[in-house]
């Protein structure tokens, strides 16, 4: 059975997961209807998902690596 804060990041990477897929990929669908219809509000909406996805990806990749570095410390000094 794993610690109990190992099966808490399990659902932070699953949340963060779902949040960048979850942008990333309207915001590819807003790429492709802008190539094919010109539309500059397909652009605009396109690229803010895509501004919001990279927020969410650095977000998570920080968060993994100083937890880890919180979860090694914290067994370290307590265990």
């Amino acid at each position: 059975m794993s610690p109990p804060i190992m099966r808490s990041m399990k659902v932070f990477y699953w949340l963060m997961g779902i949040l960048v897929v979850g942008t990333f990929v309207p915001s590819v669908l807003y790429l492709l209807l802008y190539a094919v219809t010109g539309e500059p509000a397909c652009a605009q909406r396109a690229r803010t998902l895509w501004n919001v996805s990279r927020v969410f990806t650095l977000l998570a990749f920080n968060i993994l690596v100083w937890g880890h570095v919180v979860v090694g410390l914290w067994t370290i000094w307590f265990r």
